[in-house]
């Protein structure tokens, strides 16, 4: 299965993005998260893609999208959803299925708001939306949020060092020998550009606008009850197995699987991933 690289013109953003599958299939929206692009679907596109059209854009500040300067884009989540939100529109995907992870889920929830008759289910690959998710590594973070200070953010700056996206992001929880290098080298390489680390200090201070927007995104789940798959890295060291099993309180008939290994659980178990998506989906869908 051919993967295609493309572009896509979005206001003055310049959305990249990996496609294959089907022209006419069922679409299925790839989110990624923090600090990654596109890249992390690596292996996993050409698994569902026998089965569906496989979209995967790189977020505005993130992979090979580009954007014009924090001077002149605001570099805020909801930022982030506003192009997405354009992006499907420019690609006409009137319907998609929702694979969020990270910072994918607070930019997908949004969309999903937005449009609840576009999204057909949703797949949480440590996709946070509870605050039962919390691990207790967010120290920085939070302190960050609370007192916008510049010896604050400073602190929030080793989230982005080489050590800490290889060991935290990347090796945590897992078996290190399954994890190619390739991942969090390219992660490393791209943190290393200008900009990029003061974009991600600007995104780090505004994820406390997901967490206000929790309570909203667990109504969406009440009242429209999408059908969900949690399938989580049960050892990341940010995301809390709770936070996968919370969903079951707003959207009963949500299923949970917790997988051996950590917060990037498709460095290790992409295949066993895409057998759960494809079979979920299938039961739910009836799809070929």
């Amino acid at each position: 299965m051919n993967i295609s690289y493309q572009r896509q013109k979005v206001g003055d953003v310049e959305v990249f993005y990996r496609e294959a599958g089907p022209k006419d299939g069922q679409v299925m929206l790839l989110l990624h998260g923090f600090p990654t692009s596109s890249h992390m679907f690596r292996d996993l596109i050409p698994e569902l893609a026998s089965h569906y059209r496989v979209i995967a854009p790189d977020l505005p500040g993130f992979g090979h999208t580009t954007t014009p300067s924090r001077s002149q884009f605001e570099f805020t989540f909801n930022s982030l959803f506003e192009v997405i939100e354009e992006f499907t529109e420019a690609l006409s995907l009137e319907q998609y299925i929702l694979y969020v992870f990270d910072y994918g889920a607070p930019v997908g929830y949004r969309l999903a708001m937005a449009h609840p008759e576009r999204v057909l289910a949703i797949i949480s690959q440590n996709g946070n939306a509870y605050l039962d998710g919390f691990s207790d590594n967010w120290g920085d973070w939070e302190t960050y949020w609370h007192s916008p200070t510049p010896e604050h953010r400073e602190a929030c700056r080793s989230s982005l060092s080489p050590d800490t996206i290889r060991e935290f992001q990347y090796l945590h929880g897992t078996d290190a020998c399954l994890v190619s290098p390739d991942g969090y080298s390219l992660d490393i390489a791209y943190m290393a550009r200008p900009e990029a680390e003061e974009i991600q200090l600007d995104l780090i201070l505004d994820y406390k606008s997901n967490v206000e927007l929790y309570p909203e995104f667990q109504a969406y789940f009440r009242q429209y009850q999408p059908s969900l798959l949690a399938v989580w890295g049960k050892n990341d060291p940010a995301f809390l197995p709770a936070g996968a099993a919370a969903y079951k309180r707003d959207i009963p008939s949500a299923e949970i699987h917790l997988l051996d290994t950590g917060h990037f659980a498709l460095e290790t178990h992409a295949l066993e991933i895409s057998e759960l998506i494809l079979d979920f989906l299938k039961r739910k869908f009836k799809a070929s």
